[in-house]
This record gives C-alpha cells, sequence and structure tokens, in this order.
C-alpha cells in the first residue's frame, strides 16, 4: 500500500533547482494559448510514475541513457510542473489522482470524493459518456488508489472490494490489468495465485463483495492470469490480475525486495492499447507504475530505478502507437515525490545517514566510467513539486506551473468535455 511520508528535507532545493530547469525549458516551447487548441483529442493516455520527481527521474535517465542520453518520457516537446498538494501541504495518491481524475482538492485517502465525502465525476466516466473506451494498467493493486480514483467513489481508499465492484457495474471500465487479486475472491477462496506465498505470507484472499471474478466474466469479461493467456485474449472487455497484491515484493535493497512482474509493464500497457483502440471512438487509458513509490518507501534506489526503467519502456510503446495515430495525447507525470531522492557524487567524506536512509549505491552512469549515489531525506512522501511532459494532441495545453487540479481541466479541453 503506499503511504503517507512524514518528512520533508533538502529535496525542496532538489525541486527548486528543477523548477528553473523546468520553467527555462517551457520559455523554449512555442507560446500557444490554451484556449487555441485546434482540434479535440480523440486518444488519452496518461502515465503515473507513483512518487517519482525529478531526481528520480534523472536517476534512471543516468543510469539507462547517461548523462547525454534522454528517455522517452523526455523526448517530449512540452514540460509542465505540478505542485501536489492535496487539502494539506502532504498530498498520499488518492487525493493526488482525484485531484488529476476530478479536478478537485481533497483529504488525503479520498477516491473520487471531495473534501465533503461528496462524489465528483471523473475524466474516466465523462469518456465513456462520450462513447470512449477505457482502461487501467498498474504494477499495483489494480483497485489501489490511483486507478481507484479514475473509476470508483468511495470515502476510503482501503475499500478495494467495493472498488472493484464499482469498476464491474458503475464506471464499467473495459480493460483492467494489474495485480490485486486478493479484493476480488472472498476470505478462504484463493484464487490463481494461492494464498500466503513463501515470498510474503500476509498475502491471502480478503475480498467482501463475493467472487468478483466471477461477476466479471458474468458480465462479459475476459479473464487472464498469466502472459500467455493475455497475448490470447480476444474482445473489448479484459481482466487481468497478475499477483496476490502488488506485482512486486517492496523491501529495503537485499532483504527479499523483488521486482519480476508476472507480465511487464509495457507487455500489458501494448495489449490495452490495442484492445482499446478498437474502438473507432477512441479510448482513455491510466497506466501506473508502483514499484518508483513503493521502493523509494524503502529508499531502495536500486528497485526503484528498475521500476522507473520498465515504466519508461512503456511509455515507448505509447509513444510509438501516438506517433501512427496522431490525434493521440501522451503525458508523464507523478502524483507526488516518495522518500525526498537525491542525487549525490561519490565521497567518502559526504555524510550517508543511518539504517534505510543511508546512501544507495555506487550506480554506474551509462556510457562512461562514472558513478552516482542516491541518499534520502525521509521514507514517506514530500510536498515538492514533480513534472510533466506531454505529447501528442493538443499536449500544448500542459506547459507550465500549475496546481496538480488543472491536469483533469486540460483534460477536458483536450477532448472537448464540458462540465
Amino acid at each position: 500500500m503506499k503511504r503517507l511520508g512524514k518528512g520533508m528535507k533538502s529535496a525542496i532545493t532538489v525541486t527548486a533547482l528543477a523548477a528553473v530547469a523546468i520553467t527555462s525549458s517551457v520559455a523554449a516551447q512555442p507560446s500557444t494559448p490554451v484556449n487555441a487548441a485546434s482540434s479535440q483529442t480523440k486518444n488519452v493516455i496518461l502515465f503515473v510514475g507513483d512518487g517519482m520527481g525529478t531526481a528520480q527521474r534523472d536517476a534512471i535517465r543516468l543510469a539507462t541513457v547517461g548523462e547525454k542520453g534522454k528517455l522517452a518520457m523526455d523526448t517530449m516537446p512540452y514540460v509542465g510542473l505540478l505542485h501536489t498538494s492535496s487539502t494539506i501541504p502532504v498530498t498520499d495518491s488518492a487525493a493526488a489522482a482525484t485531484a488529476f481524475a476530478s479536478g478537485v482538492k481533497t483529504y488525503n485517502g479520498a477516491i473520487g470524493m471531495d473534501e465533503n465525502k461528496k462524489s465528483v465525476k471523473t475524466i474516466m466516466e465523462y469518456a465513456k459518456d462520450a462513447g470512449k473506451s477505457t482502461g487501467v494498467v498498474t504494477t499495483s493493486q489494480v483497485t489501489d488508489a490511483t486507478g481507484a480514483a479514475f473509476g470508483a467513489h468511495v470515502e476510503n481508499r482501503a475499500l478495494q472490494s467495493d472498488i472493484a465492484l464499482q469498476y464491474l457495474t458503475k464506471s464499467k471500465i473495459d480493460v483492467i490489468l494489474g495485480g490485486g487479486e486478493d479484493f476480488w475472491y472472498p476470505a478462504g477462496e484463493p484464487g490463481k495465485f494461492k494464498d500466503e506465498p513463501a515470498e510474503d505470507p500476509s498475502e491471502k484472499s480478503k475480498g467482501t463483495q463475493g467472487n468478483l471474478v466471477n461477476k466479471a466474466k458474468q458480465l462479459g469479461y475476459s479473464f487472464v492470469s498469466n502472459k500467455t493467456d493475455l497475448a490470447k485474449a480476444k474482445g473489448g472487455k479484459l481482466l487481468g490480475l497478475f499477483s496476490n497484491e502488488e506485482m512486486f515484493q517492496q523491501r529495503p535493497e537485499g532483504e527479499g525486495d523483488i521486482y519480476n512482474p508476472v507480465v511487464s509493464l509495457p507487455a500489458m500497457t501494448k495489449k490495452a492499447i490495442d484492445t482499446l483502440s478498437a474502438n473507432k471512438k477512441g479510448f482513455f487509458l491510466m497506466v501506473e507504475e508502483e514499484g518508483t513509490d513503493e521502493f523509494a518507501h524503502s529508499n531502495n534506489a536500486k528497485m526503484t530505478i528498475k521500476a522507473g526503467q520498465q515504466l519508461d519502456s512503456a511509455v515507448q510503446v505509447a509513444k510509438d502507437y501516438a506517433k501512427k495515430n496522431p490525434d493521440t495525447l501522451v503525458l508523464v507525470l507523478a502524483d507526488h515525490e516518495t522518500g525526498g531522492f537525491s542525487i549525490e557524487e561519490v565521497s567518502a567524506d559526504d555524510e550517508s545517514g543511518d539504517g534505510i536512509s543511508k546512501e544507495d549505491g555506487p550506480f554506474a552512469i551509462a556510457n562512461s566510467k562514472l558513478n552516482f549515489v542516491v541518499d534520502w531525506t525521509t521514507s514517506g512522501h514530500t510536498a515538492v513539486d514533480v513534472p510533466v511532459t506531454a505529447t501528442g494532441k493538443n499536449a500544448e495545453l500542459f506547459s507550465g506551473v500549475y496546481e496538480n487540479t488543472e491536469i483533469f481541466t486540460k483534460l477536458m479541453q483536450s477532448l472537448g468535455f464540458k462540465k
């Protein structure tokens, strides 16, 4: 589960410097008024690197393509900077995703509800009303906070079986791929993945709404639980559950940390796009990499970077599709930053902290003989701004510095939807 951070320290300095760089990049872009979008976007593919701040993106870049290389998520013509607060300065993923999906600031833990616990319509629900197909893909539980905020309305993010039921019967999301089968099966009724596995004995079926996999099948969903069956699946409604909980084991480095999903995020992304794009009216797809948050909570830089590399590969899949379908908008952003992550030189004289917050590394900088280390200031979330990069139809709308709620406003404008 994603947790709310307690500390903010020098990470603010990192983001302040990043803001200068990002706003300088924005200034170099063509000046296009928000109301000058030429036509409507048909398809949206929104990537959320959970917990992935500017420094995380830099570390992923250095480890993957080096100082002079560019990630798929960075080779986009428009750049923005998001303020991440909820109704308090440090957000959790539920409130942040609700801001993206519905355009309201709300309390931490809220899913698709405002601070008065009133349901607010989501961008996916607007898309569905317009005849578009919708999808949620994640390496977390499919019913965890980020995906849930696009397709459900509950007062507490912990109500994951309620969220699953709403996916099927209320928002009617067409493609649902990720982990978390434990919330789709009643207690004592294991699914495709056995209860209490050796890697995490706490994982077991705990659903509260009956057998929702059977319900999904009754409602016309194809159900799959492995890579082979996912590749073979046909039809417009698809449910894939590939683990008990998250599709990895989030622990400090060397203490049972595992990032090896049954199906990779790029593969899930491609299948979702292939399935949703059959709809001539278009689609809205939200893709989340959860490992960038969970491993940062454990101050595990090695796995944070590895998860980020998979996210970037998934972004390339979307960009390849958008290149052939220019009426598609692709966005990459984060809900918040996790860990107070910073990149430092390798130095025996530098303070390194203690416990899980001691320096990680060194990590090799690709295409060079140089290295870097990662330092941490917290095991929780911080309140620093996070970058958004955009390409494709109406991507220019996402330049600038703005509140996280503006993602919803700009998506509505891009798609031509009215409240």
